[in-house]
């Protein structure tokens, strides 16, 4: 890190990530100046929180001069911006330093590595992993997001005494690496969809994903889910130690003698990694067919990396969710409470509401979008829901659409719903939090919005 030390370093995009990168290089001592291609009345807030920094870096909005990529020795961007930049180019082509914020923190990590990677479940298998590390007394930072950017690690002060990274790896994130050896790779799955601002063909996006793989040795680890990649013959060949995951029981796939890994059997988990393990899945907090993949996923890093059965099985019991996505919260009196307001759009409601076997009050709505139709939501809204509660912008569209085939009530603030689903409830419910529409009718952004709902729920 001296290295960087007193030089000139541009930051393109003003986002968290962004904000964290400022943070990094003044403690470096360095001389800032910050570009976003957003107007400078888009960013008013970032604007005044820049200026209240001292020193106060530079800043460019609304574009990208080239002379700013000129005048500077470091060029760092954050996850959003499109490494293919033109004035971006035209830094490398002048000898410029240029690393993503998430390519500069592995350049300076000297920890080993846990990489999660695929489309879906990444944040949550990547924070099982490190719950579960803790729990065994290990010191371990969890990061690669634009919440929790992989540079903080670079930032803590006692990051010599971390025993493992953990982090997500995006494709995009990838595209900007070099010389990236984890010492653990874990993948989810592979989707067929791709980032466009990014790649320019889903072939080119895959081989991308895979890139990581490459990288991988002998004494290496690489942890698959077996229900969508067993077939690929990139995994299947993969030159380390790989460990195999799957909801289905390799028994009765016939492959219990041909792999290694985790697998879902006589309604428990079963690992072979090393030595036999078992484990009981009845007193999981966390719900939902994908929540069972990621603990089978984190379950295989952690036999993998040695931690032990009873840490291992504290994961399964007490392990929350993540923040705003299906996160369990307390029970009280027999009732249990979700927090689920990251989904703002009725098909992620649909499939939070199809995660519980317990009868669901719902709390939904939110900010109003005239052009969505909820009535073609509606046998699962039935199907899955014992009462429904709107509250919002949203709540007299969503309640003529779902009036007639559930019990719903309106009710006039965010408040007044959760005492109100509170006072319906009976033993054995659950009161799910998961509005389906945009929150910023009442809050900021989903965040605000959970926190709230947590707020109130530990106050009944």
């Amino acid at each position: 890190m001296e290295r960087f030390r007193g030089k000139k370093v541009l930051i393109i995009g003003i986002g968290r990530t962004g904000f964290t990168l400022i943070n990094f290089f003044q403690q470096l001592e360095c001389e800032i100046r910050v570009t976003d291609i957003k107007p400078i009345f888009d960013l008013n807030k970032a604007v005044k929180k820049i200026k209240k920094l001292v020193p106060t870096p530079q800043i460019t909005f609304g574009e990208h001069k080239d002379e700013d990529f000129l005048e500077t020795d470091i060029v760092v961007y954050s996850q959003a911006v499109n490494p293919e930049l033109s004035q971006i180019e035209l830094a490398r082509k002048n000898g410029k330093e240029v690393y993503s914020e998430f390519a500069l923190a592995a350049k300076l990590c000297r920890k080993p590595i846990i990489a999660v990677c695929g489309n879906s479940g990444r944040t949550t298998v990547a924070h099982m992993v490190g719950f579960a590390l803790k729990t065994d007394g290990k010191n371990v930072f969890v990061g690669g997001t634009s919440e929790s950017p992989f540079i903080e690690f670079c930032m803590l002060p006692n990051k010599d005494e971390i025993d493992f990274v953990v982090v997500e790896v995006s494709s995009a994130q990838m595209k900007s690496l070099q010389n990236f050896h984890p010492r653990m790779v874990v993948f989810t799955n592979i989707s067929d969809k791709y980032p466009t601002t990014h790649f320019r063909s889903a072939g080119e996006y895959i081989e991308t994903k895979l890139s990581i793989i490459k990288t991988l040795s002998p004494d290496d680890v690489l942890i698959v889910n077996f229900d969508s990649l067993a077939n690929n013959t990139f995994f299947r060949n993969a030159n380390c130690q790989t460990y195999w995951y799957s909801r289905r029981s390799f028994l009765k796939l016939g492959v219990i003698n041909e792999i290694q890994g985790t697998h879902f059997h006589d309604k428990r988990i079963h690992s072979n990694i090393d030595c036999h393990s078992e484990f009981k899945v009845n007193e999981m907090r966390i719900v939902g067919v994908e929540n069972r993949e990621n603990v089978l996923a984190a379950i295989t890093a952690c036999k993998a990396l040695g931690v032990s059965d009873k840490a291992i099985q504290t994961l399964i019991v007490k392990f929350p969710g993540i923040p705003h996505r299906l996160e369990f919260i307390m029970e009280k009196n027999g009732v249990s409470f979700y927090n689920d307001s990251k989904s703002e759009t009725m098909e992620t409601l649909i499939k939070s509401v199809q995660a519980y076997k317990n009868p669901v009050i719902l709390i939904a709505g939110g900010k109003d979008n005239e052009e969505l139709e909820f009535e073609k939501y509606v046998k699962e809204i039935a199907n899955y829901v014992r009462l429904v509660i709107l509250v919002g912008e949203s709540k007299e569209r969503m309640n003529r659409a779902f009036g007639d085939f559930v019990q719903t009530y309106l009710v006039g603030s965010f408040e007044e719903s959760v005492l109100f689903a509170y006072q319906k409830s009976r033993t054995g419910d659950t009161i799910l939090l998961s509005p389906g529409n945009p929150s910023t009718d009442f809050f900021r952004d989903f965040e605000e919005r959970g926190n709230y709902f947590k707020k109130l729920v530990y106050q009944l």
